[in-house]
Order: C-alpha cells, then structure tokens, then sequence
C-alpha cells in the first residue's frame, strides 16, 4: 500500500444523516445529490453557492441515479423504482415505474447505479439486518416497466460499480457475516452478469464493504463502513490506498467536482451518538492522482 500521509476527508456539511448514501455529482448544477434512507429525505449541495436544500419523499429513498431530463431522478425506495421530480415548486414529484415483489415484508431498495449503457441495477434487502436472511436480489429496471431478476442470495447487497469499459460489475455483500466483494463478467450488450469471482474479502481488512465508485484507473474505491476508511483497490484487488473519515461508518464515495477528482463521502450517525460527533456529515477530499467518471444516466424508464 502506498504511503500517503495526512490523506484524510474534511467534514463538508454538518448534516447529520441517519443513514446518508447514494452520492451522485450533478456537473450542470455543480451539486452533489444524495439521500438519508430512514428520513425520506433527498438533499443537495451546490458547492460554489454553499447551498443545501432538502425534500422529502413518500418513502425511504436508498439508491439513486440521474434520469435523462433535467430534474429527473430515478430511486429504489420501499416498494419500487420511482421517478423524482426536483423541478417543482412545491413538493418532490413522484411518480411509480415498477412495483417489486419482494420475498416477505420488511424489505427495501439498497444500493444500486447504472451501468455504462445506463440501464438501472438496483439491490434489495432485509430492513432488519439481525435477521441476516439472504433474501435480496439484484434487479434490472425495463423499459416497460418490468424488473428483471439478475442475481439473489446476498443479505446486504452493495458496493455496485461498473470497470471503465463496462465489462467487469463489482458487488459486495456488507453483512457483517459476509463482508466479500465479487467481480463478474457483464455482458454490455445484454446487460447481464456471470462467472462470479471473489476479488476483495474483506475480513483482511478494516471495515464492512459498504458503498463504492471506480476510477479512471480501473480502481475500485469502498467505504470501510465502521473502521472510519475509503479504502482504493486496483483492478487486481490489491490494496493501494486508505483515506482516514473523521465519521465511524462512512456509507458510500463518489467523484465529483469540476475535475471530478474530489471524492465525496456520505456517512451513518448511530441512533446512540455523542453530540460532538461528525457521524452522519457529508465528507470530502480532493485527490490530485485519482478521476472519477460522470455518472451514467438511466435510460430505461
């Protein structure tokens, strides 16, 4: 691993997210957008103007990604895949695009992005990760509305990402029973992955395999989620870098900036916290050696 003293992220928004995930840059807005699940909440930063704005939805928000349409997102939730509207003054637009049948009550949307073609690949799971049932799936969103059945048998999908030319899908299972991070073939013209391999296991390291982005490298960038980490892994699972969080459970990266060479960080602020901690803030850094790719918009909807 290389030696990079003092690479460490600096609290960007005091936010104190429940459970902050889904980072996604906005380069037309110069915005970072991303949710707090138990909340309902989305938020943005418009990093030159500083400013913050919220809006809440009628279910818990987990993943997130850009639609083709300027104020249009697309979120696994609760019960489906959702359209967000930003654009109205009111109130957050929200509009159904697939119901899922989940396996029994209790279960939500988890991480999830587009691939490089954009189409929208989405995880699900048990709210009550005690019950460590590997019932969650991973989904693909149609263009006529449907969700197509990829993967199943993880308890807590995540850490979704994409290789630069789209021909590797990275996956991880955060359960603390598990803690794996795989790499499968992806079909780009089918949109379908296989032969599963291990690539990271992650009780060698410090941390839970939570959320993850990729870099122009090939890298592959995963929270640490309750070591206070962002660990880089190059493309051959070696690990090259560890970036200190000032928060315990930094939740899931992503790039962004007008370099896209900053690397923001959401985290989770445990129900029992001490008042002074940076648990739950939005986090940044800037890292002159690494670039990260913009965000593929969903096409599928």
């Amino acid at each position: 691993m290389r030696a990079l003293p003092h690479l460490r992220a600096d609290l960007l928004l005091d936010v104190r997210n429940s459970t902050g995930e889904s980072p996604v840059w906005h380069a037309q807005e110069q915005a970072l957008y991303w949710v707090d699940i138990p909340s309902k909440t989305l938020h943005r930063y418009q990093t030159q103007s500083a400013e913050h704005r919220q809006w809440l939805a009628p279910e818990m928000l987990a993943c997130l990604v850009r639609g083709t349409e300027a104020s249009i997102w697309i979120a696994g939730t609760e019960t489906g895949i959702f359209a967000l509207d930003t654009g109205l003054e009111d109130a957050l637009g929200f509009k159904g695009l697939a119901a899922v049948n989940h396996a029994m009550p209790g279960m939500r949307f988890n991480d999830g992005r587009c691939d490089r073609q954009g189409r929208f690949l989405a995880g699900t799971m048990m709210m009550d990760m005690a019950a460590a049932k590997d019932l969650g799936k991973i989904y693909q969103l149609q263009a006529n509305g449907n969700l197509r059945e990829l993967l199943s048998g993880f308890i807590t999908p995540n850490g979704m990402a994409f290789s630069p030319e789209g021909h590797t899908m990275y996956l991880s299972d955060s359960h603390p029973s598990v803690r794996q991070v795989w790499a499968y073939d992806y079909d780009i013209a089918q949109g379908t992955p296989s032969n599963r391999r291990p690539f990271i296991d992650m009780a060698g390291f410090a941390g839970r395999p939570d959320g993850a982005a990729m870099d122009t490298d090939g890298c592959y960038w995963i929270c640490g989620n309750d070591a206070g980490l962002v660990h880089r892994y190059t493309p051959q699972g070696r690990l090259d870098i560890s970036i200190q969080v000032p928060a315990a459970k930094p939740a899931m990266c992503a790039f962004g900036g007008g370099d896209m060479r900053t690397l923001y960080i959401t985290s989770i602020r445990p129900v029992v916290s001490s008042p002074d901690t940076l648990d739950g803030g939005l986090f940044a850094v800037h890292l002159p050696f690494a670039q990260g790719y913009p965000e593929s918009s969903c096409v599928s909807y």
